[in-house]
């Protein structure tokens, strides 16, 4: 079996990626692992195209197109032509992408097409409070209808979509992503007092600005608390940078405690563990997920984890047991769960004893690759209508 992932994320040293990266090059080492040929093609962040291969995984970067207002014409177009090469030369079986990646996919015979709901447009204008955009909102309905097949990483995200896009009756499957519990794993000895670490991009619907206005109520019960902040920064439409505006209208008017607030930037993946392994407590009180790949990695950790109770929240955390959910627009709600862990240290150890046990049953990569091996396999033998 030949799989292609469409995605310009895959990991790459000294640029920023986000969860969809991870996630690819987690499956993509996996399915390598099993036998199987893996294919990434995505759009590259510099001026050429590259080949990589990287732990047996193929990588292709093609060259990103400068045309004004056509750019996305010429980038599916290259994307096109990579497909067709690839497949003369090595027949490929899967193509899967996420929710707006196969809107100007040229179809062909004998591939089954499958989108994996990370999350699209769709789906996260409600948390962002705005409105549809046209021209977005236009090419995930035509991918999805394009589509031969999906999986849900959650109830939360198939449902959620389904209010805005059709599945069209085409076989569907939920799959937690999963977590390399080889690579996230307890590192004993390191944990720093009454650190407060989180990983995600710094952006609005990441929950970050509650959590930093959480943080005086915590800095008032626990004075040596610092909040240590790893992930890129966000732009807005405008190109200003989220980050700046938080320094501006957050931090500044915290006076001397913003000092225990540091924004670190982006990490490359190989550090990341040593990152969780640091923290007292992880905090992710996110407005939305489909699921998110943060709050289990944390967990498959052995770290006490603080979540969004928003989406599919009570998915992945029994609220007490593995792990703490809160409001994420309450940033005293926040603020009481982390000084609950951190007056609490003997139970929230236990949490986290709990959080790993959970995690390698719901999350453990050996099982969960089968599951999307054995799916594949079905998608590729039904007789499914181009």
């Amino acid at each position: 079996m030949h799989i292609c992932f469409l995605t310009s994320e895959y990991p790459k040293e000294g640029f920023p990626h986000g969860g969809i990266g991870s996630f690819v090059k987690t499956m993509a080492s996996a399915l390598v692992n099993k036998g199987i040929k893996v294919s990434v093609i995505g759009i590259n962040y510099i001026p050429n195209d590259e080949t990589q291969i990287v732990d047996g995984v193929n990588i292709y970067r093609l060259k990103r197109s400068t045309v004004k207002g056509l750019a996305w014409y010429f980038n599916f177009k290259a994307i096109n032509n990579k497909i067709d090469q690839i497949h003369r030369q090595d027949s490929i079986q899967i193509i899967e992408s996420s929710e707006l990646g196969l809107a100007f996919i040229k179809k062909i015979k004998n591939i089954k097409y499958i989108i994996r709901l990370h999350g699209g447009h769709h789906f996260f204008t409600e948390a962002e409070n705005r409105g549809i955009n046209q021209w977005k909102g236009f090419q995930e309905k035509k991918s999805f209808k394009n589509s031969d097949a999906f999986i849900a990483v959650s109830h939360y995200v198939k449902n959620h979509t389904e209010k805005y896009l059709s599945y069209h009756n085409k076989p569907l499957a939920y799959i937690n992503n999963p977590i390399d519990t080889d690579f996230f794993k307890p590192i004993i000895g390191n944990e720093s007092e009454n650190k407060i670490v989180f990983v995600g991009t710094v952006c609005e619907k990441k929950g970050i600005r509650q959590l930093i206005q959480a943080f005086p109520f915590v800095k008032k019960e626990f004075p040596n608390a610092t909040l240590e902040i790893y992930g890129r920064d966000w732009f807005f439409p405008d190109g200003s940078s989220y980050i700046a505006m938080l320094k501006e209208k957050e931090l500044k008017p915290l006076g001397i405690i913003a000092n225990d607030i540091c924004f670190h930037g982006a990490v490359p993946l190989t550090t990341l563990p040593s990152k969780y392994a640091e923290a007292a407590v992880c905090v992710f009180p996110s407005h939305m997920e489909t699921l998110g790949l943060v709050a289990p990695e944390a967990m498959a950790m052995q770290k006490p984890v603080v979540f969004t109770n928003k989406g599919p929240g009570s998915e992945i955390i029994l609220d007490g047991q593995t792990g703490l959910l809160c409001n994420p627009y309450n940033p005293k709600d926040i603020a009481e769960k982390i000084i609950w862990v951190f007056e609490h240290k003997s139970e929230a150890k236990q949490m986290g004893l709990n959080a790993v046990k959970y995690v390698l049953k719901a999350f453990d990569i050996k099982m969960l690759i089968q599951k999307n091996i054995q799916f594949y396999l079905d998608v590729i033998h039904q007789n499914i209508e181009k």
